[in-house]
């Protein structure tokens, strides 16, 4: 089993807000043979008490997002299969009402979860069966001196996923029109699954030997249990983090947007235009992912982040079911525009590509280039920190500090705007501009604490933080 049942007992006792510390401190004392040590000393064996600035809000903002996000989820795929706004306004809470008195199992299907469970096991097998190559992390934390290995294949299980959905539909084996008829319940069930998954990181964190995050081992549970206590949680070179940051949610919105499109033509016979240029443009977003997926190393996800109930809800609930908004859309409505407006609005999707994977390949190949063969970059603005390293000051990165961000903001709005004047569909661009505003303030500080006066000088030579001109 890849979930492992928990007591009843502890999920209770995490539930009512036992303490964190004091569960720290008995597995601890087990182990100790009988000799007494101070609770100060168990906590310094734990690593783990002591205190952290809390972010979104604390212990009150996680238990409202532990509950909220999965709400907005079935909000949101709800809203896009009504005829207008309005509609969907008045419509939400009877519609909720009406799923709690029909009861569970009308929603959380037998084929929703032989989906989700056959998707999950199947990325699990490419990922374990298909070669691949073999890669260093980034250095962690003093306390363990070295470095973890990862398997590198993202991009070989991209193409194997699409080729065996194509090849299962057109065989009859599949039927990829299937994913629009299960959509809510597929949705459940992977929230139901990420919230299991965060259960067990979160009990198996306390075993011996794990490496946890800072932002994970504040003195709140709750708080604690939504941020991941352990940075890497692994099975054997399984890393669970990583696994689920790319595969199973990432590959999956390409299958579900595979599955809109394969649903419009059943229906209508065709499959128009802007569902052809989402599929396209988003498909080539995940792609990109996968094939660039060694990039992902140095990423505050991997290196900062622990895994818990934010990341892997958001990893396979939030991606495959909010970023494919757009295409559950365009299923049942036709935005009634030009072509020309699709290429104006392709062009500008092909805008914010090149920004994102010209910056992120720039600073990529810098990280790992640069001390080897610095004559490269001879061309390149960079500045040097008392730390030993260089930041980079021209090219894209003189534009803005996170000019990535600035490209995937763009490339996301261009996605809503091939649904044409509909509001619901631009949820993602607004969401996505507030949570790489809010992560580009976080990196901002961490930088902040990491280069101290050098970060200051580097703000001035590139005083814009996402948005040139503007902040």
């Amino acid at each position: 089993m890849f979930i492992k049942a928990a007591s009843g007992a502890a999920i209770a006792a995490y539930l009512l807000g036992t303490n964190e510390g004091r569960l720290i401190l008995s597995f601890i004392a087990n182990r100790m043979k009988g000799k007494k040590a101070t609770k100060a000393q168990l906590a310094k064996a734990a690593g783990s008490s002591h205190h952290h600035e809390y972010e979104f809000g604390g212990p009150v903002g996680s238990v409202g997002m532990i509950f909220g996000l999965p709400v907005g989820v079935f909000s949101l795929i709800y809203a896009l299969q009504q005829p207008s706004i309005s509609a969907a306004i008045s419509g939400l809470l009877p519609a909720f009402s009406g799923a709690l008195q029909r009861g569970f199992s009308s929603i959380v299907t037998g084929k929703a979860v032989a989906i989700v469970i056959g998707w999950f096991v199947f990325q699990v097998l490419i990922e374990r069966l298909v070669p691949g190559s073999y890669v260093k992390g980034q250095p962690l934390p003093p306390a363990f001196k070295k470095r973890l290995t990862y398997k590198v294949n993202g991009h070989r299980a991209f193409w194997i996923s699409i080729a065996s959905l194509c090849a299962g539909h057109y065989s009859g084996v599949l039927d990829l029109g299937g994913i629009y008829n299960n959509y809510t319940g597929i949705a459940a069930v992977a929230v139901i699954f990420s919230a299991l998954l965060s259960v067990h990181l979160y009990a198996s964190s306390f075993l011996k030997g794990k490496l946890l995050a800072e932002g994970g081992t504040t003195d709140s549970s709750i708080y604690n249990f939504f941020m991941g206590r352990e940075l890497n949680p692994r099975i054997g070179d399984f890393d669970w983090k990583y696994f689920c940051e790319l595969r199973p949610g990432l590959i999956g919105w390409t299958a579900v947007n595979l599955g809109m499109a394969v649903k419009q033509y059943q229906l209508t016979g065709a499959v128009s235009a802007p569902l052809v240029m989402v599929n396209f443009f988003q498909g080539l977003y995940v792609w990109d992912a996968l094939y660039y997926e060694e990039a992902i190393l140095s990423t505050m996800d991997i290196t900062t982040e622990g895994f818990g109930f934010m990341l892997a809800l958001g990893d396979m609930g939030w991606v495959p079911f909010t970023y494919s908004l757009q295409a559950l859309y365009l299923v049942g409505h036709d935005p009634g525009m030009s072509m020309a407006y699709y290429a104006v609005v392709s062009a500008l999707g092909a805008l914010g590509y090149c920004c994102f994977r010209g910056s992120n390949g720039l600073k990529d190949r810098f990280r790992r280039e640069y001390k080897s063969n610095p004559e490269q970059f001879k061309g390149l603005r960079t500045m040097s920190t008392k730390r030993g390293t260089r930041l980079i000051t021209g090219s894209w990165w003189g534009v803005a500090r996170k000019i990535n961000y600035t490209g995937d903001i763009v490339m996301a709005t261009a996605w809503s705007m091939f649904c044409g004047g509909a509001v619901l569909p631009y949820f993602y661009p607004m969401y996505l501009f507030g949570l790489l505003t809010h992560r580009a303030f976080r990196d901002d500080a961490f930088c902040q604490k990491k280069y101290g006066e050098d970060w200051n000088k580097y703000k001035k030579l590139v005083p814009y933080l996402i948005i040139p001109g503007v902040f």
